[in-house]
């Protein structure tokens, strides 16, 4: 069974999510290694929300929320209560289409942003290398980024730009009268670094320095053409405009050494700039609750456009999956079948030529009937291709309950 504790920055605040962002994805490991409630987890946290996706057993699933609850609580410094309260449950079909949507930038402060997907990605890439992925996981998030490119192509929501550093730059542009005169410090080396790369120099920018609290400034000015700070405060005090985007503290008020008038734009989850630099003479702060509260309205048909196809795409999942009980069962009938022709084969002599063109035939006869359940499951009559298979097979697929995929009276925050 697949659940979803969701909060994001319409129902949580920024203290709390910036807390889970730290904490939460350290925590995943752990909690399927030690709990026998949970298959699978895979945790995404980014700067504007957090997300617990969970492959559990049907009968214990809420013993595996509370474990999750108290795993994430535990790691982040959260009150349980404070963030049982906070996130909302989602359940079965309903997580389906949420992933879908926050995939494909939908979710997002900036609706339709570039950045999400690959955060996406990233989560998934994360729990394979910690071990905590699964199966159903797996296919539910590779098809979520397939949603994605989808969703880009198919709708103006894939237009270029989107992106909160390019909010933020929009909201900054106000107070800067000429980019290409503007000396701009970026602070951090990720993704988000190199995206505020791009839109800078999209809006004229080309006096840009990097400063990395990590040490991998050198490399990344390299590879982007810019000039390498070593020492924060000297490149603070020279800048006109600083953007931080690490993955850390970086920058307090002992930083600012001069009352020069700047903006500073904290795009960091945990913050990367002391609030208290926001009461400096002559700073201006935007962070991530500033800037989440001037976006943008959504392009109402864009936006519709894309639900269209990310709920498409969502009941097509759902379908496939209602119909795989019975695929499993088909292909385990006649691959039970094979091995034992195939045993008999071998005892007359067959070539080993043979016996793949064997295996072969299996698979041929197993393709039509498994592409026609899942057009059946699309119409409804998935139930319809299950009851074939035991009326001509004798073999019974697995219920939804022993396939997790039942929902045991749990309800949403």
């Amino acid at each position: 069974m697949l659940l979803c504790l969701t909060a994001n920055h319409q129902n949580a605040s920024f203290d709390l999510l910036e807390k889970l962002s730290f904490g939460a994805p350290q925590a995943a490991s752990a909690l399927v290694s030690e709990n026998t409630l949970i298959d699978g987890a895979v945790v995404l946290a980014t700067c504007n929300r957090f997300e617990a996706y969970l492959d559990v057993d049907a009968s214990s699933a809420s013993g595996a929320v509370d474990a999750t609850v108290a795993s994430m609580s535990a790691a982040s410094g959260v009150d349980a209560t404070e963030l049982r309260s906070a996130v909302t449950l989602l359940t079965g079909e309903d997580v389906v289409g949420h992933l879908f949507a926050v995939t494909s930038g939908l979710e997002s402060v900036v609706v339709g942003e570039d950045e999400i997907s690959g955060q996406v990605r990233r989560s998934l890439e994360h729990a394979r290398a910690v071990g905590t992925s699964s199966s159903d996981l797996e296919r539910l998030f590779q098809r979520a980024t397939q949603t994605s490119r989808g969703v880009k192509a198919g709708t103006a929501l894939g237009g270029a730009g989107r992106s909160l550093v390019r909010l933020a730059l929009e909201m900054a542009a106000s107070r800067i009268l000429d980019w290409s005169a503007t000396r701009v410090l970026i602070v951090g080396t990720g993704q988000y670094a190199a995206t505020t790369v791009a839109a800078l120099r999209d809006r004229g920018a080309v006096d840009l320095r990097v400063y990395s609290p990590s040490g991998r400034g050198e490399a990344f000015a390299a590879k982007y053409g810019l000039r390498l700070e070593t020492h924060l405060a000297d490149g603070v005090t020279d800048a006109d405009l600083l953007i931080t985007c690490t993955s850390a503290m970086a920058v307090d008020a002992s930083a600012f050494r001069d009352a020069q008038r700047r903006m500073v734009i904290d795009l960091g989850l945990p913050r990367n700039v002391d609030p208290v630099v926001g009461s400096l003479a002559g700073v201006e702060l935007l962070d991530l609750e500033t800037i989440s509260l001037h976006a943008p309205i959504e392009e109402l048909n864009a936006a519709s456009d894309a639900r269209a196809l990310v709920g498409d795409a969502a009941a097509r999942f759902v379908a496939e999956r209602s119909v795989e009980p019975a695929i499993v069962a088909l292909r385990g009938h006649i691959f039970q079948v094979l091995d034992a022709e195939l045993g008999r084969a071998r005892d007359r002599g067959a070539s080993e030529e043979t016996q793949a063109a064997l295996r072969h035939l299996a698979s041929v006869l197993l393709h039509g009937p498994s592409v026609r359940a899942r057009e059946l499951a699309l119409e409804g009559r998935g139930d319809e291709f299950t009851a074939g298979i035991e009326a001509v097979y004798g073999v019974e697929a697995a219920t939804p309950a022993e396939l997790g995929t039942e929902e045991p009276g749990l309800h949403s925050a």
